[in-house]
């Protein structure tokens, strides 16, 4: 009888996870802080990313990705944000907003942006939120309507990471009947005339520029359209479903190289005539933190393999959602305490880290909403099955 489970990876998997390892150690952790104060991504570096292949991972050939499992792209996620949460972010909203374009796009209209992603050289947004919305994802205000061979959109979207530095934008209007029926996706380049922009000045995800599209009267092209008019929501339902499992590893990272430096740091310190570690006041919060994160980090793989095998997984995702954020917030806050006053400030990342990820536990999807959506999956499966 052979084993049906297998928690290995391959040797390709490996290299490609070295790669971005090594570029995260030795390019972008050195810089974390730096691109948080200059408020912005430094563009050469996306692009030696991009000649690396480390963005869309998962992306077929053809628009310049390398053609690899959604598993794979997680794993050079999680390598990348070890180093920068920031970047990462950007990974993931790279790969929901590839997923929707190659999936739903007229190929001739998506392939230029999916290629500029890919490369590095173009930065997307995803537009969804909206004032008065929230997590009410399918109560959307900003209009888009037919006329001749152009639709035009008006009204505002918030909240939106990268609205400044982007270069085009996956956008969700409203073209028919209230509620997710009446929902469309455009994809809408970002220099269009009646686009106006503006940045956030947030707590923490600085460098990514989170901030507020608005648009008056801007004509986007019918080819612009995403899959079908007035399918926009069951399109970006899906999306998340992928992103939310990338949003948890993503967080995770983050948690885990805090966890590794407060291993060695805590085991380099004294007190009392004691290694920090030899303290269970101090070793036990870690082994939790150890235990916990992996079992976290496996439900998020889990998830990934599920897509890949082209299963069911909206419930795992939504786990990983929640559950992620929370649990790397509590983690980098416990590694900050164990540092102890240099920790609480910015000679050390962890006060940036914690304010970084802090962020995930109200973008893309609240804990609240996230139990309901397992709630409701649950709910419906149990009605299935009875």
């Amino acid at each position: 009888m052979s084993d049906t489970l297998n928690f290995s990876i391959s040797d390709d998997q490996q290299a490609l996870v070295d790669v971005a390892r090594r570029f995260g150690e030795q390019r972008l952790a050195p810089f974390y802080k730096q691109r948080e104060v200059e408020g912005a991504y430094d563009r050469t570096t996306l692009v030696e990313m991009g000649r690396l292949g480390l963005f869309g991972v998962e992306l077929p050939e053809e628009y310049g990705g390398l053609g690899l499992t959604c598993t794979t792209a997680g794993l050079v996620l999680e390598a990348i944000c070890r180093s920068d949460y920031n970047i990462g972010q950007l990974m993931v909203t790279m790969s929901l907003s590839a997923a929707v374009l190659s999936r739903h796009g007229d190929p001739d209209v998506v392939r230029p942006w999916l290629v500029g992603m890919t490369r590095g050289e173009v930065i997307p947004a995803i537009a969804l939120t909206e004032p008065g919305g929230g997590s009410d994802a399918a109560n959307l205000s900003l209009r888009a309507r037919r006329d001749g061979d152009h639709y035009v959109l008006d009204g505002e979207k918030t909240s939106t990471s990268f609205a400044a530095q982007a270069g085009f934008a996956v956008v969700w209007a409203r073209t028919g009947e209230p509620g997710a029926r009446g929902i469309s996706a455009f994809l809408v380049p970002l220099d269009l005339p009646g686009i106006t922009t503006s940045e956030f000045e947030d707590l923490g995800g600085r460098s990514a520029g989170r901030g507020a599209i608005s648009f008056d009267g801007v004509a986007v092209p019918l080819s612009h359209l995403l899959g079908e008019e007035n399918q926009g929501f069951v399109q970006v339902m899906q999306g998340f479903d992928y992103s939310r499992a990338l949003i948890g590893l993503q967080c995770l990272a983050v948690a885990q190289q805090s966890l590794d430096e407060t291993w060695q740091s805590a085991s380099e310190r004294t007190s009392m005539g004691k290694r920090l570690t030899d303290h269970q006041g101090v070793s036990f919060p870690l082994a939790e933190a150890e235990t916990h994160l992996e079992a976290c980090r496996l439900l998020c793989l889990k998830t990934l393999w599920l897509k890949d095998q082209g299963l069911p997984h909206t419930t795992e995702a939504a786990m990983c959602k929640w559950w992620g954020p929370k649990l790397a917030f509590e983690t980098v806050q416990t590694c900050l305490l164990i540092n102890g006053h240099a920790a609480y400030t910015e000679e050390l990342p962890y006060e940036q880290r914690l304010r970084d990820v802090l962020g995930l536990q109200i973008g893309d999807g609240t804990a609240q909403i996230m139990k309901l959506v397992i709630a409701r999956q649950k709910v419906g499966r149990t009605r299935t099955s009875s």
